[in-house]
């Protein structure tokens, strides 16, 4: 991540400073949002991290996440991110729910969603941190999920059951 500062919160997710990312610790709660996209068959479009990032390296996760900076709003992030990691403008997302999650990251997210039918060439992927982007059917992804866990961030299988609840 930049020189900039990531906006640290407490347990009731408002603002009291900011550390460069490097300097977060494991007792430090922070803020992310994240874009859940679907299109109208029900497939989940998905991101994979690049293999050389700090946290989750090749890992699968939401199709856009970000850490929120000083002088960002979560609205003001998941538009920013949205465009830089996967060349997504001009759409309007729908605030979904803000969840907590605690373990060897501590933050709040907030949830996004989208329905865009759109093939993958659409979208421009940002090499520096997106190895690849793809689009999953419903149920296998149910599948991979809990055959492969390893092959996906550490929060996507609760995630995917927020999202998809017919679990």
């Amino acid at each position: 991540m930049q020189s900039k500062k990531v906006i640290i919160v407490d347990k009731e997710d408002k603002a009291i400073g900011s550390k460069k990312y490097k300097e977060i610790r494991q007792k430090d709660i922070y803020r992310v949002s994240a874009l859940w996209i679907e299109n109208s068959k029900g497939d989940i479009l998905l991101a994979q991290r690049k293999f050389n990032k700090g946290n989750d390296p090749g890992k699968w996760g939401p199709a856009v996440s970000g850490t929120i900076e000083e002088g960002e709003t979560y609205d003001s992030n998941i538009y920013k991110e949205a465009e830089e990691e996967i060349g997504l403008k001009n759409q309007v997302f729908t605030k979904d729910r803000k969840v907590k999650r605690e373990g060897e990251h501590n933050f709040f997210c907030q949830w996004y969603y989208l329905m865009i039918n759109k093939e993958l060439g659409y979208f421009k992927i940002q090499e520096e941190e997106v190895e690849q982007i793809k689009w999953f059917d419903e149920e296998d992804l149910r599948e991979e999920i809990k055959s492969n866990p390893k092959k996906f961030t550490p929060s996507m299988k609760k995630t995917f059951k927020v999202f998809n609840n017919k679990n």
